[in-house]
């Protein structure tokens, strides 16, 4: 980790980042649709320094697989009063290959909507990076004026 000079923001490093990526459970896939981005929250596993989760068909496999995808996660940490966020940018390609999808069945990733997921995709990194930073004192919270 590498502290910024006003201390308020440190740099984490690829390590740090997955150490975190492994204590969350859903995340945002932001992919690109029709020239126009697009963000979907998923619920996710990290598998040998790779992010997978399962889809259906329509607009998120469409358009990650084969593609090059951000992946982001935030936490907070109310004791400490910290907060995180990691972001994976890399290529998402599904699982079609035999033996790597009877493994990646075996993680425990199970989608929390009741449809069937039957696609797997695998985001391979090609850039990690993460920042963790002391929360700001909120300001009081006024009441909407009317007027």
């Amino acid at each position: 980790m590498s502290t910024q000079p006003s201390d308020l923001m440190v740099v984490l490093d690829e390590s740090a980042c997955w150490a975190l990526l492994r204590t969350a459970a859903v995340g945002r896939l932001a992919i690109v649709v029709n020239h126009r981005p697009e963000i979907f929250p998923i619920n996710f596993v990290v598998d040998h320094a790779t992010v997978v989760f399962r889809t259906a068909e329509g607009t998120k496999l469409d358009w990650s697989a084969g593609r090059d995808v951000a992946f982001e996660v935030d936490g907070h940490e109310p004791e400490s009063g910290e907060a995180w966020s990691v972001v994976v940018k890399g290529l998402a390609r599904e699982i079609k290959q035999m033996y790597e999808a009877l493994d990646a069945l075996e993680l425990p990733l199970f989608p929390w909507h009741a449809s069937s997921k039957p696609h797997i995709v695998r985001i391979e990194p090609e850039d990690v990076t993460g920042r963790r930073f002391r929360v700001a004192d909120a300001p009081p919270r006024h009441p909407a004026h009317e007027g």
